[in-house]
C-alpha cells in the first residue's frame, strides 16, 4: 500500500456530472460542495448518495475489452493470474471481487483513517458486509458479524463461524463460544463444504475479467489436467487464506513480555505516541511503532483496493471495496458483471449491483451474458435504472429505511466501548440477535481468549491519541477521549502491555488542565458539557427500559435470554423509522467536574501513579534495588541544624545545587534503576515525573492561597523531589523544565516566608507538613528507584528558627534567579523574572528589618553603657547589606516605590545607629555627639534618595507621605536633641541656634499640615511644637543676649511670630489643651518681659492689654480641659476606668493643676498691674467712660480671683469653671482691649 492516501485515482474527467451521471470525487476536490456527489431520483423516491475516494491503489482505469460472441470463458486467457501494468501494484486483488474479507478488515481501515473514527463516521466496514446487512429482509442466508463501538463509530467485521470453530478444534480457543453456539443455536454444527459449482463460477468470472483487460481476446491452449488442478488448488488456497482467522493478536516482540530485554538488544522503539511530544508531532506518527509487518499480515492491514467515504442519506460510512472499475461506454467509469443467461437477475443480485455502483460512484453497469461459459451478448444499464430491472424490482426508499433502522438498532444496543458484540441471524430465520461476547467471555477463565481484545484496545488508544494531537481540539471532546482511554486500559493486561497502559494513563493525566483559571470550573465550562457522541461510563451498568423495550424478549419463550437485543422479524427493518425513537444516543461522556483544584490534581496524580507502576513493572532490574514497601515512608537522612551551621551551611548547599544545575546543561545521566536512555520506559517516566511535579506545584499553590502553609510546603517538597528525579534521568534539560524549576523555587520561597510570618501556628503547620497519603508515598517510592530525591532538601525543611526560615526563603529566590541566568530564560520570561527580583527585594527587606529590630532590642536592653557592643554593629552591617541588595533588586526592574521603601528603612536603620550612640555618657553632662549628627545626616540622605526615587507624589501618595513624615521626624529629632543637649563644648551658642533653626524649618517643610489625611493631626501637632520650640528659643535668646539691638529686634519679631503660629495650630487640635495653655502662658511671660523694659505708662498699659487679650483667648483651652474633666466625672462609678485614661495629655491632672496655678498667679499679677496703671492714669487725666468700665471690670475679676485662690478646698473642675467665668467677664468688659490711645 505504497500509494498516497491523497491520491484521487478514481476521479473522472471534468464534465462527468454534467452528462447526468453520478460523479466520483477525489479527496482533493471534496472541499467544493458542488462537486461532492449527486442525488438519485428513483420511482419518485429520493435517495441521497455521495462518495469520496479517500485512497486508491488501483492504476488509472483502462477501457474494458468487449469480447466477441462465442468466446469460450472456460479457456484461460494468456494473461490469466499474471501481473500486468494495467493491474498495478495491487496485482490480482483487483479481480478478486468474490474474495471474503479478513476478520479485522475494518480495523485496518480505521488505523489508516483515524481522523474519521469516533467522531465523523457512523460505520467502518467492508462493502460486502454493508451489502449483506442491507439485504437482510430479502435474504434467507445467515448473517454473522462482529460489532465494535469506538466513540460514535461502529466497526463491522465478518465473524466467520465456520472458520472460527475450525480454529477452535485445532487450538482450543473459542471453545466457550462453540459450546454456546451449539447449545443455543445449532446443536448439530458441522463444517459445510463449498460446492463444485461455486469454484466453477469463480474460475469463469476470473477468466472473464482477465479477458476484459487483455483486449486481444486470445485464448491460451487449455492447460494440462495437472496444471489445471494446480491452478484450481492455488485458487482454493488463496480463497481460504483470504478468510482465514488470524492468530490471537499479540504485541510485537519488542513490546511484549520482556520489553527491557528486547529493547536492549534491538533498536529501541520511538514512543511517538507519548503526548508530551505528540502535541507537536505530525499525525502520521500515531502509534505506528506498535504495528509491524507481522501484525499487518495477521489481518490488521488495510488491503482494500480503494477506501471510500460514502454518505448514504444521513449515514456516513468508511467503506472498503475491491470492485473492478473500467473505462469505456458512455461514461468514464463502468462496472463489469458476468451473468448466466439461463438465470434471471433476482432482487438480491440487483441490490448487490446497485449498492456496489453507489458506493464506488460508478454511473453505469455493463453486463456480459453467457451460456455454459460461451459469451452471448453485452447490455449497458444506468445505475439509477437497476432498481427497476425486470425480476429485480426493489424500492430504494426501503433500502434507505433498512439502513437507518439497522444503524439505530446497533447504536442503541452496542453501547459499551471495548466490548465485542455479535450480530447473528441463522440461515432461513427471520430473527436477528445481538450478543455481547465480552460479557459471555468474562464468564470463562481467560478474557484474553477474545482475539478482538487487542485490536479494539489499540484502536481506542489510537483514536484518543489522534483527538489529543489536534491542536484545535475543543475541550468538550475531552470527555470522549477520557472514556476511550479508560476503556482501553480496562481491556489490557497490565503485565503484558505496560507501554500502552503507561502512555494511556499519561494521556488521561494530560486531559486535566492543571493551571486553568477558576472561572473555567463554573457550570459554563466546556469541560463540563456533555458530548452527545458517546456513552457515559457510569451509565453503562444502568438498565434502561426504554432501550430494551422494543427488543424485549420476555414474552416469547423461544427467545434467547443471553441476547442483548433481538429483532423479532426482519420485516420490521423495512418499516420507516421503526427504531428511530432510540436512534439518539444518550448525552453522556461528561468530563468529570472537579469542584476544586485539589480534586483535579489528585485525579492527575492517580493516573500518573498508574503510569509509573506500569513503567516500573516493565524494568526487570529489580534485584539491583533494595526491597522497599511502598506502604511505608522511606526514611530520609536529616542533619542536625547545629552541625549544618544555619545560613553558612545553606551557602554550601546552594553552591552544590548550582554546580548540579550547570552540569545538567551538559546532559549528565544517572538512573539507579538501570533504565536505558532513549528507551520507552525512560521517555515515559520522564513525562510522568514531570507531570507529577506540575500537579504537586499546583496543589502547593492552592494550599498557599488557603493559608495552609504546612501543607503547601509538603506539596512543594514533593514537586521538587519529582523535579530532582527528572534532573537525574534527563539527558537534555529543556528550557521549559528549567523555568518550571524556577517557579517551584519561587513558590517554595513564598511558603517559607509565610511560615516565618505565621510562627504562632507552627504546631499546626508541622502536623500538616508531616502528613502523607498512600498515593504520595507510592509516587515517592517510584522516584526513589531513580534518585535519592535530596537535591532540594535545603529548601524544603520546616525550621523552627525565624532567621533560618527567612534565609531559606531568600536562598530559594536566589536559586530561582540563578536558574533564569543559565539560558535565555530571563529574556523569554520577563514577567517571571520581574516577580523573582521583586520577591528577592522583598525578602531582603524582611531580613534587613529582622536584623534591625534585633539591634534595636539589644539597644533597649543595654544599660547605661558608654560603648556600642560588637553584636549591635554586626547586626547593623547585616541589616545594611540586606537593604542595599534589596534596593539594587528593585532598581534593576525600575520599581521606584519599593526601592523608596527600602531606602526609607535604611534611613530608619541610620536613626537606630544614631540613637545607640546617644545612650552613652552621663545624662547631666550629655551633649549631642558628632556620631549622632553623622548618622542622622545619613538618615536624611537616604530619605531624600527615597523622595528622588519616587519623583512626584502622584506615583504613590501613601509612600510619598510616609517618607516625608520620616524625613520631617529626623530633622525634628536632630534639632530637638541639639536644642536640649547643646554641644556647647564644641560649638558656639549662636551656631547651635542657627543649626537648630535650620533643622526645625526643614522639618516644617516636610510636615504637610494642609492635606486631609489620618496623619494630619500629627502633622499639625508637630508643626505647632516646632513653632513653640523656635519661639521659646528666640525668647530665651532675647532674655540672655545683650548688645546688638538689631538682632534683639529680629529675635523679638521671630518669637512673637512663632508663638502666634504655635497658638493657632494648637487651637486646631482637640487633644492638646495643656500645650495650648503653656504656649499662651509663655506668650504672657514674653509680654511681661517686654513690659519690664518699658518706661512709659502708656506703653506698659498697651503691653498689659495685649497680655490680657492672650489670657482671654486661653478660654478655648480651659473649655477642652473642662470637657475632659466632666466626662471623667460622669462615668458610672461601677465601671473601673483603665489607668491609661488618666495618663493621656488632656487628663494629666498634675500638669493641669500646675498650669492652672501659674495661670491664676499670672492673671492676678496682670489684673493688679492693670488696676494700678488705670488708677494712676485716671488721677492724671479726666475720666473716660471706657476706662472706668475697664477698671471696674478688672477690679471685680481681681476680687473674685483672690477669693477663689484663697479657697484651698475648691476642686479642679470648680477652679476651671471659675476661670472660664472670669475670662468671659473680661471679654465682655473689654478687659483685653486697650483704652489708651
Amino acid at each position: 500500500m505504497a500509494d498516497s492516501k491523497e491520491a484521487g485515482a478514481e476521479a473522472p474527467p471534468a464534465g462527468a456530472a454534467a452528462r447526468g451521471g453520478l460523479s466520483l470525487v477525489s479527496q482533493g476536490e471534496s472541499e467544493e460542495p458542488s462537486a461532492q456527489g449527486s442525488a438519485l431520483f428513483l420511482g419518485g423516491n429520493e435517495v441521497k448518495s455521495r462518495a469520496v475516494v479517500k485512497y486508491s491503489s488501483a492504476p488509472p482505469r483502462t477501457a474494458f475489452a468487449r469480447l466477441e460472441e462465442k468466446t469460450d470463458l472456460k479457456l484461460p486467457p494468456a494473461n490469466w493470474l499474471r501481473e500486468s501494468a494495467k493491474l498495478g501494484p495491487a496485482g490480482t486483488t483487483i479481480l478478486g471481487n468474490s474474495r471474503k474479507s479478513k476478520p479485522f478488515s475494518s480495523f485496518g481501515m480505521a488505523y489508516d483513517f483515524i481522523d474519521s473514527v469516533g467522531n465523523d463516521v457512523d460505520v467502518v466496514s467492508d462493502s460486502e458486509n454493508i451489502k449483506k446487512l442491507l439485504k437482510i429482509p430479502y435474504s434467507k442466508s445467515h448473517v454473522s458479524m462482529a460489532v465494535h463501538r469506538i466513540g460514535r463509530t461502529l466497526l463491522l467485521d465478518e465473524l466467520d463461524i465456520q472458520e472460527l470453530f475450525m480454529r477452535s478444534s485445532q487450538t482450543g480457543d473459542w471453545t466457550w463460544l462453540k459450546e454456546f453456539y451449539q447449545r443455543l443455536i445449532d446443536q448439530k454444527w458441522q463444517r459445510k463444504k463449498k460446492s463444485k459449482e461455486h469454484w466453477y463460477q469463480k474460475a469463469i468470472l476470473s477468466k472473464f475479467l482477465y479477458y476484459s483487460i487483455n483486449g486481444d481476446g486470445a485464448a491460451q491452449p487449455v492447460p494440462s489436467a495437472a496444471e489445471q488442478q494446480e491452478s484450481s488448488s492455488s485458487d482454493q488456497t488463496n480463497d481460504s487464506d483470504g478468510a482465514s482467522w488470524p492468530a490471537p493478536f499479540e504485541m510485537p516482540s519488542s513490546v511484549s513480555e520482556d520489553p527491557s530485554a528486547s529493547s536492549q538488544g534491538t533498536e529501541p522503539l520511538e514512543p511517538s505516541y507519548i503526548v508530551g511530544h505528540v502535541a507537536s508531532a505530525p499525525k502520521e506518527q500515531n502509534l505506528t511503532p506498535l504495528f509491524n509487518d507481522g501484525e499487518n499480515s495477521q489481518g490488521l492491514k488495510n488491503d482494500f483496493v480503494r477506501n471510500i467515504l460514502w454518505t448514504f442519506e444521513d449515514i456516513h460510512m468508511l467503506v472498503g471495496s475491491n470492485m473492478p472499475i473500467f473505462g469505456g461506454g458512455r461514461y468514464p467509469a463502468v462496472s463489469l458483471r458476468l451473468r448466466d443467461n439461463n438465470k434471471p437477475i433476482n432482487v438480491l443480485t440487483g441490490i448487490d449491483y446497485w449498492l456496489d455502483n453507489l458506493i464506488c460512484n460508478v454511473p453505469e453497469l455493463v453486463m456480459c451474458f453467457h451460456v455454459n461459459g460461451i459469451v452471448q451478448k453485452y447490455e449497458m444499464i444506468k445505475t439509477e435504472e437497476i432498481p427497476n430491472l425486470e425480476n429485480s424490482n426493489f424500492s430504494t426508499k426501503v433500502i434507505k429505511d433498512i439502513a437507518q433502522n439497522i444503524l439505530s438498532f446497533l447504536k442503541s444496543n452496542c453501547t459499551k466501548e471495548g466490548h465485542t458484540y455479535w450480530l447473528f441471524k441463522a440461515s432461513g430465520s427471520d430473527i436477528v440477535k445481538l450478543y455481547d461476547l465480552t460479557t459471555l467471555c468474562e464468564e470463562t477463565e481467560d478474557k484474553y481468549q477474545n482475539p478482538f481484545t487487542m485490536p479494539v484496545a489499540i484502536l481506542l488508544y489510537k483514536v484518543a491519541c489522534n483527538m489529543m494531537m489536534k491542536k484545535n481540539q475543543n475541550k468538550k471532546h475531552y470527555g470522549t477521549v477520557r472514556t476511550l482511554l479508560l476503556n482501553c486500559v480496562k481491556l489490557l493486561d497490565k503485565s503484558r502491555h505496560p507501554q500502552i497502559i503507561a502512555s494511556a494513563n499519561y494521556m488521561l493525566s494530560e486531559l486535566f488542565q492543571l493551571d486553568e483559571p477558576k472561572k473555567e470550573e463554573s457550570s459554563e465550562s466546556p469541560l463540563n458539557e456533555n458530548s452527545d457522541e458517546s456513552y457515559s461510563e457510569e451509565e453503562e451498568e444502568m438498565p434502561d427500559s426504554d432501550e430494551n423495550g422494543p427488543y424485549g424478549t420476555s414474552s416469547d419463550p423461544s427467545d434467547d435470554s443471553k441476547a442483548v437485543a433481538i429483532i423479532k422479524s426482519v420485516g420490521e427493518l423495512s418499516v420507516p423509522e421503526k427504531y428511530k425513537s432510540i436512534h439518539q444516543i444518550r448525552p453522556s461522556c461528561a468530563f468529570p467536574v472537579c469542584h476544586d483544584t485539589e480534586e483535579r490534581c489528585r485525579l492527575v496524580l492517580s493516573y500518573v501513579l498508574e503510569g509509573l507502576k506500569s513503567v516500573d513493572s516493565s524494568i526487570k532490574k529489580e534485584s539491583d534495588l533494595p526491597a522497599a514497601d511502598p506502604n511505608t515512608p522511606i526514611p530520609l537522612k536529616y542533619e542536625d541544624e547545629s552541625t549544618r551551621g544555619g545560613p553558612e551551611g545553606l551557602e554550601k548547599q546552594m553552591a552544590l545545587f548550582l554546580d548540579k544545575m550547570g552540569s545538567l546543561q551538559k546532559g549528565n545521566y544517572s538512573s539507579q534503576s538501570g533504565m536505558i536512555p532513549g528507551s520507552w520506559q525512560h521517555k515515559m517516566k520522564l513525562q510522568l515525573i514531570l507531570k507529577s511535579s506540575k500537579a504537586y506545584y499546583v496543589l502547593s499553590d492552592a494550599a498557599m492561597s488557603l493559608q495552609k502553609y504546612g501543607r503547601a510546603l509538603r506539596y512543594i517538597k514533593l514537586a521538587l523531589q519529582s523535579h530532582d528525579t527528572y534532573c537525574c534521568l534527563c539527558t537534555n534539560m529543556l528550557s521549559e523544565v528549567l523555568l518550571f524549576l524556577s517557579q517551584y523555587l519561587t513558590l517554595c520561597g513564598d511558603i517559607q516566608l509565610m511560615l516565618a510570618q505565621n510562627a504562632s501556628n507552627r504546631a499546626a503547620h508541622l502536623e500538616e507538613f508531616n502528613y502523607q497519603t498512600k498515593e504520595d508515598q507510592e509516587i515517592l517510592h517510584s522516584l526513589h528507584r531513580e534518585s535519592s530525591c535530596q537535591g532540594f532538601a535545603w529548601a524544603t525543611d520546616l525550621s523552627t528558627d525565624l532567621e533560618s526560615q527567612l534565609s531559606v526563603s531568600c536562598k530559594c529566590y536566589e536559586a530561582a534567579n540563578e536558574i533564569l541566568q543559565f539560558s535565555d530564560l530571563k529574556s523569554q520570561n520577563p514577567e517571571h523574572y520581574v516577580q523573582v527580583l521583586k520577591r528577592m527585594g522583598n525578602i531582603r527587606n524582611e531580613i534587613g528589618v529582622f536584623y534591625m529590630n534585633q539591634a534595636a532590642a539589644l539597644q533597649s536592653e543595654r544599660l547605661v553603657s558608654k560603648t556600642v557592643s560588637t553584636a549591635e554593629q554586626q547586626l547593623w552591617k547585616k541589616s545594611f547589606s540586606c537593604f542595599e541588595k534589596g534596593i539594587h533588586n528593585f532598581e534593576s526592574i525600575d520599581d521606584a516605590t519599593n526601592a523608596a521603601l527600602l531606602l526609607c528603612n535604611t534611613g530608619r536603620l541610620m536613626r537606630i545607629c544614631a540613637q545607640a550612640h546617644c545612650g552613652a555618657g552621663d545624662e547631666f553632662k550629655r551633649e549631642f555627639s558628632p556620631e549622632e549628627g553623622l548618622y542622622y545626616n545619613k538618615a536624611v540622605d537616604y530619605y531624600l534618595k527615597a523622595l528622588r526615587s519616587l519623583g512626584t507624589r502622584d506615583i504613590h501618595p501613601a509612600v510619598w507621605d510616609s517618607v516625608n513624615w520620616e524625613l520631617s521626624t529626623t530633622y525634628f529629632t536632630m534639632a530637638t536633641l541639639q536644642q536640649d543637649y547643646a554641644p556647647l563644648s564644641r560649638k558656639a551658642q549662636e551656631q547651635i541656634e542657627k543649626e537648630v533653626s535650620e533643622a526645625m524649618m526643614k522639618s516644617l517643610k516636610y510636615c504637610d499640615v494642609d492635606s486631609v489625611s489620618a496623619r494630619q493631626p500629627l502633622c499639625q501637632y508637630r508643626a505647632a511644637t516646632i513653632h513653640h520650640r523656635l519661639a521659646s528659643m528666640y525668647h530665651s535668646c532675647l532674655r540672655n543676649q545683650v548688645g546688638d539691638e538689631q538682632l534683639r529686634k529680629q529675635h523679638r519679631v521671630l518669637a512673637d511670630l512663632h508663638y502666634s503660629k504655635a497658638g493657632k495650630l494648637f487651637q486646631l487640635l482637640k487633644d492638646a489643651p495643656c500645650e495650648l495653655l503653656r504656649v499662651q502662658l509663655e506668650r504672657v511671660a514674653f509680654a511681661e518681659f517686654q513690659m519690664a523694659s518699658q518706661n512709659s505708662n502708656v506703653g506698659k498699659l498697651k503691653t498689659l492689654s495685649g497680655a490680657l487679650d492672650i489670657m482671654v483667648r486661653t478660654k478655648h483651652a480651659f473649655q477642652l480641659i473642662r470637657k475632659e474633666l466632666v466626662e471623667e466625672f460622669e462615668q458610672p462609678k461601677s465601671e473601673e476606668t483603665p489607668p491609661a485614661a488618666d495618663s493621656s495629655p488632656s487628663l494629666n491632672r498634675e500638669e493641669v493643676t500646675k498650669l492652672l496655678s501659674i495661670f491664676e498667679s499670672r492673671l492676678s499679677f496682670l489684673l493688679l498691674q492693670s488696676i494700678k496703671l488705670l488708677s494712676s492714669a485716671k488721677k492724671k487725666t479726666s475720666s473716660i467712660l471706657d476706662e472706668d468700665v475697664l477698671l471696674k471690670t478688672n477690679k471685680q475679676v481681681y476680687s473674685q480671683l483672690l477669693r477663689a485662690t484663697a479657697n484651698k478646698n475648691a476642686s479642679l473642675l470648680e477652679r476651671v469653671d471659675l476661670l472660664i467665668h472670669l475670662l468671659d467677664q473680661l471679654a465682655r468688659g473689654g478687659g483685653g482691649s486697650t483704652a489708651v490711645q
